[in-house]
């Protein structure tokens, strides 16, 4: 049985109309950056719940969760109205296996997000881990418009720091916006605007990949890879993709 404890809400941060990011107290048990928790709030007498990505490091002394209010949603809304002081249920396991003990041995970690997958994989560039593993870590996320490009501030701090490792390249799919690709990710892999961009391509012998987001952008991007000669990773049978279903 999922074992549920109290979190207390210790800010709650609203980027824009609908991004916000939670910070929680809670003991929970360590998890691994890139795992998942489950949030959930009593509606009319039932546990409504929903898995959300931790986003802060797992050595980080608070929790933080990264999501999108969904208007007509049941649980989001209310998650995205709780104030300081509030408490909100969650699991005190995490869960997932999008990590990098998971990921094969590459020279280039490409990490492809949209929205709100971002979450997972800012756990993970906050890990020394996985600069002492990969040569140069890409960092792609996409977005509808500039306003959904949060954690802009976290993101800079991790480029100053890793100057010489880290790449970041936003999409911004419906406005233009300076230094970042317009379209959508799918569009920018098939004519090589992307490669271009980011200096590196995409090859079976240099590149692992970690896709997160939007289901119809993983299963595009997922063949548009294996057109390159990427195969997805399995456990069974290692590889260059490894995939995380978001919702």
């Amino acid at each position: 049985m999922t074992n549920w404890i109290k979190a207390e809400v210790i800010k709650n941060h609203h980027w824009n109309k609908n991004l916000f990011s939670l910070v929680l107290d809670a003991d929970v048990t360590s998890f691994i950056a890139g795992q998942f928790t489950k949030l959930g709030l009593e509606i009319d007498g039932k546990l409504i719940q929903r898995a959300y990505s931790y986003v802060n490091a797992p050595n980080s002394r608070n929790l933080e969760i990264y999501a999108t209010r969904v208007v007509n949603g049941l649980l989001s809304p209310k998650l995205h109205a709780l104030e300081i002081g509030e408490s909100v249920m969650i699991t005190k396991e995490a869960y997932g296996f999008f990590t990098l003990d998971e990921i094969p041995q590459g020279k280039h970690l490409w990490m492809i997000s949209t929205g709100t997958a971002l979450g997972p994989f800012l756990s993970i560039l906050q890990q020394e881990y996985v600069w002492q593993r990969f040569r140069k870590v890409i960092l792609i996320h996409a977005v509808r418009f500039s306003a959904d490009l949060s954690y802009q501030s976290k993101i800079n701090a991790l480029k100053q720091r890793y100057s010489g490792q880290l790449i970041v390249q936003p999409f911004v799919s419906r406005e233009l916006e300076s230094g970042a690709l317009s379209g959508r990710i799918t569009h920018a892999l098939n004519n090589g605007m992307l490669e271009r961009r980011v200096g590196f391509t995409l090859s079976p012998d240099q590149s692992q990949v970690m896709l997160c987001g939007n289901p119809q952008m993983v299963k595009e991007v997922r063949l548009l890879l294996i057109n390159k000669g990427l195969k997805k990773n399995l456990r069974r049978i290692p590889g260059h993709v490894t995939i995380e279903q978001y919702w």
